[in-house]
């Protein structure tokens, strides 16, 4: 009953977003052709300048996807390197807290063989906050996916989905229908382990500012140690897109009342929610690759041999000297990636 009833929930979900996407079709219309084949950038916030076009920079090209839930409509942003008519498409969704601008190393490597697009999940980066905070979740976000892979129309789709993105990729691959063709699982599993939980809420959410970038940016680079080793100038680039000034004070580019449905939670739901992402992972039949930091205090080692004993299509490979998670910037941690999306 639990997997019944928690891809019920999903599947509903995605309905209404089809609905809602019928009703606002014609929003949808006039904003491709407001656009006219060029890309409409959402201004640094910390500055608030009108919105400007441009061309394809470090950062990506970034656009707009209108998406749906149950309060309303909400905008999510995504970043694209590579040909935008190249019909392979690699989506890259992040970690709970963090935002698409991890993968910018990864996806230049990566944009010679696909379009790689990588989203802000809403809540996060340049995306659109929502109005009600316990919305914020895997149903959600896969409605969400969803709509932005309509928007792509892939001929061929790839996901590389790092933490919470790896769940979101995990659930959505586990339903009929999927579109989905390779899932490369970053430091994540079914099972979450209880101590990486305790480290979460040391931070999630919490009120911190700063009144300096470069305080900000340095208690960005706190939480990321686990990350693996890297040198400043990699965090700074990893982390700077991480903080942004809001009323003259530097805070954490997120929505804090993503932490809220985390509050809600007690050992029966994470329980029930454990079995549901079980039930979830034991429908995928696509190849799927699990990385694990070696050090990772969210994904257990027995935990991956779980996940290669119930899933035939499943294999895994170890990253040394990083814990939750591997920030697949460095070169040997990308030709990870490479040989796994590239191989036939």
């Amino acid at each position: 009953m639990v997997k019944q009833s928690f891809l019920q929930k999903i599947q509903t979900w995605i309905l209404s977003f089809w609905r809602a996407r019928q009703a606002s079709n014609d929003l949808v219309v006039q904003e491709q052709e407001a656009r006219s084949s060029q890309v409409m950038v959402l201004p640094n916030q910390a500055n608030l300048q009108s919105p400007q076009l441009s061309q394809e920079s470090d950062q990506g090209v970034l656009e707009f996807v209108q998406c749906a839930s149950f309060a309303g409509l909400h905008r999510m942003a995504y970043r694209s390197w590579g040909d935008p008519t190249n019909p392979k498409v690699l989506l890259c969704v992040h970690g709970l807290t963090r935002r698409g601008s991890d993968f910018d190393v990864l996806a230049k490597c990566m944009s010679k063989d696909f379009r790689v697009v990588c989203p802000d999940v809403v809540g996060r980066g340049d995306s659109d906050y929502l109005s009600n905070p316990m919305l914020y979740g895997v149903p959600q976000y896969v409605s969400d996916m969803v709509t932005l892979i309509a928007r792509l129309n892939p001929r061929e789709l790839h996901w590389f989905g790092t933490s919470m993105g790896g769940l979101i990729g995990m659930v959505l691959a586990g339903l009929k229908n999927q579109p989905i063709e390779r899932l490369l699982l970053n430091d994540v599993g079914p099972r979450i382990e209880v101590s990486f939980l305790g480290r979460l809420l040391t931070y999630l959410g919490k009120p911190v500012d700063f009144a300096t970038q470069e305080e900000a940016i340095t208690y960005a680079n706190s939480l990321t140690v686990t990350f693996g080793k890297h040198s400043q100038e990699q965090l700074r680039a990893l982390n700077s897109p991480q903080v942004i000034c809001k009323d003259g004070r530097w805070v954490m580019h997120y929505d804090p009342q993503i932490a809220i449905p985390f509050a809600a939670q007690n050992p029966l739901t994470i329980t029930a929610g454990e079995q549901a992402l079980w039930q979830s992972f034991e429908q995928i039949r696509i190849k799927t690759l699990v990385v694990r930091g070696v050090e990772s205090d969210l994904l257990s080692a027995s935990t991956v041999t779980q996940m290669c004993e119930r899933n035939p299509y499943v294999s895994s490979i170890e990253v040394p000297e990083a814990g939750h998670a591997p920030a697949f910037i460095l070169p040997s941690q990308i030709q990870i990636a490479q040989e796994f999306f590239r191989t036939s």
